[in-house]
C-alpha cells in the first residue's frame, strides 16, 4: 500500500517500451531530433496554439527556470505561502535567477487568497525603489493540498497579473490530475486563462524522468534558451526525454493515468470518511488526500504495510488536532490498484470502497 508519493510509482510500461525502442540508432541532439520536434508539434495540437517547449529533468528545474525568465532587478514573484517553489526547492528559484525574491501569499486549502494577492501586488507596485517591484505570479495546479483552482479563480488571478503587466506561471507538476478533475481542455486551463508559462509535469504521472517548460508567451523563449543551458538543463540526448513524452501523450495515456490516479484518490477519501478515527482535512479534487488520524491508527496502518507521510498541521486546523492525532498525506498514482484501496479500508475498519 504505497501512498507516500506518486514519485514512488515506477514508469508506465508503454513509456518504458518507447524508451527502449529509441535506444539505438542516431538522432540529432540538443532538442533538434525528429522525436523532439514531433513532441513539440503534438503539444501544439494538445494546447491548440503555437508554443515553444524546453525539456528539463525535474519540476524544480522547470519552475526555477520559468521564474528566472521573469526576473528583473528588484523583482518579486508572488506565490502561495506553502507553494513548492517556496518550501520544497531549496532556494533553487533564487539561485538560478541570481536575485529573485518570493513573496508568500496565504490562503486556505492550498490556494492563494485572491484579494490578499491583489492587495499585495498593488502595494508593491506602488512602493518605492527600496522595496522592489512585482515581477510575476506563480500558481500550483493542482495545489499542494490536492485541491484545484477553478477557471473562475484562474481568471481572477490572471486579471491581477494583467492589470500590473505581470507574467503568470503555472506549476503543473500534477497538471493532468487537475485537468481531468476540471474536465476542461488544456487550452482552457492555461493560455486561454492568461497563463504565460507552464511547468508541464509528467514524472509523477507515469514517466521515468520527463518535465517540460511550455511557453505560451514566446517573448520568454530567447531568455529561456540561455537559462536552460547555463543551468545544465540542456541535454545532449534529449530524445530520451522526448521518447517518454511521445508515449505519454500517445492515445491520451497521460489523461488515462491521471483519471485512474484521481479515481483511486476519491476511493481512498471515501474509505477515510467511512472509518472511525480518521477525518479528511479538505475534500480532495485530485490525487492527494490529507487526513487527520489517531496516532494508534496511523501506526496500525504502517504495521500493515502502508506507506504515507506525516504532515504539518495547516494553519486552518491549528487547535483542531489533538496531541493524540496526526495530519497525514496519502497520494495515489497510475500504479495504485483497487486491491490497495481494499486492503487500506480493511485495516482502518471501513467497508471496501470501489473506485467510481
Amino acid at each position: 500500500m504505497h501512498f507516500s508519493s506518486d514519485n514512488w510509482a515506477g514508469c508506465h510500461p508503454a513509456i518504458a517500451e518507447n524508451l527502449n525502442r529509441h535506444a539505438g540508432g542516431f538522432s540529432a541532439g540538443y532538442g533538434n531530433g525528429e522525436l523532439d520536434l514531433k513532441v513539440t508539434d503534438r503539444l501544439r495540437e494538445i494546447f491548440e496554439c503555437d508554443l515553444d517547449v524546453f525539456f528539463v529533468s525535474t519540476g524544480t528545474a522547470a519552475n526555477s527556470l520559468s521564474l528566472a525568465s521573469f526576473q528583473r532587478p528588484g523583482g518579486v514573484i508572488f506565490a502561495y505561502n506553502e507553494a513548492h517553489v517556496i518550501v520544497d526547492e531549496c532556494g533553487a528559484p533564487h539561485f538560478l535567477s541570481g536575485s529573485m525574491r518570493l513573496s508568500p501569499i496565504s490562503g486556505k486549502n492550498g490556494k492563494m487568497d485572491i484579494k490578499m494577492l491583489a492587495d499585495s501586488v498593488s502595494a508593491l507596485a506602488n512602493a518605492s525603489v527600496h522595496q522592489g517591484r512585482p515581477a510575476g505570479i506563480t500558481i500550483t495546479q493542482s495545489s499542494e493540498t490536492g485541491t484545484v483552482y477553478s477557471l473562475y479563480e484562474l481568471d481572477a488571478i490572471a486579471a491581477i497579473a494583467r492589470s500590473h503587466n505581470l507574467p503568470l506561471h503555472m506549476d503543473g507538476a500534477r497538471f493532468a490530475n487537475a485537468l481531468v478533475a476540471l474536465d476542461v481542455s488544456p487550452a482552457e486551463m492555461t493560455w486561454k486563462r492568461g497563463v504565460d508559462l507552464l511547468s508541464f509535469g509528467a514524472t509523477k504521472n507515469g514517466c521515468w524522468c520527463a518535465e517540460a517548460i511550455v511557453v505560451f508567451d514566446r517573448s520568454h523563449t530567447e531568455e529561456l534558451r540561455w537559462l536552460q543551458k547555463r543551468s545544465a538543463q540542456l541535454f545532449s540526448k534529449t530524445r530520451f526525454i522526448a521518447a517518454q513524452f511521445d508515449a505519454y501523450l500517445a492515445n491520451d495515456l497521460w489523461l488515462k493515468n491521471a483519471r485512474h490516479a484521481n479515481a483511486m484518490g476519491q476511493a481512498l477519501a471515501r474509505a477515510i470518511e467511512a472509518a472511525p478515527g480518521m477525518r479528511l482535512t479538505v475534500q480532495p479534487q485530485a490525487n492527494e488526500i490529507f487526513a487527520v488520524l489517531e496516532n494508534s491508527l496511523a501506526q496500525r496502518l504502517r504495521n500493515a504495510g502502508a506507506f504515507f507521510y506525516d504532515w504539518e498541521t495547516p494553519p486552518e486546523l491549528k487547535g483542531n488536532v489533538s496531541t493524540d492525532e496526526t495530519v497525514c498525506r496519502f497520494v495515489t498514482s497510475f500504479a495504485t490498484t483497487q486491491d490497495d484501496i481494499d486492503r487500506f479500508a480493511a485495516v482502518i475498519g471501513a467497508e471496501a470502497i470501489a473506485a467510481q
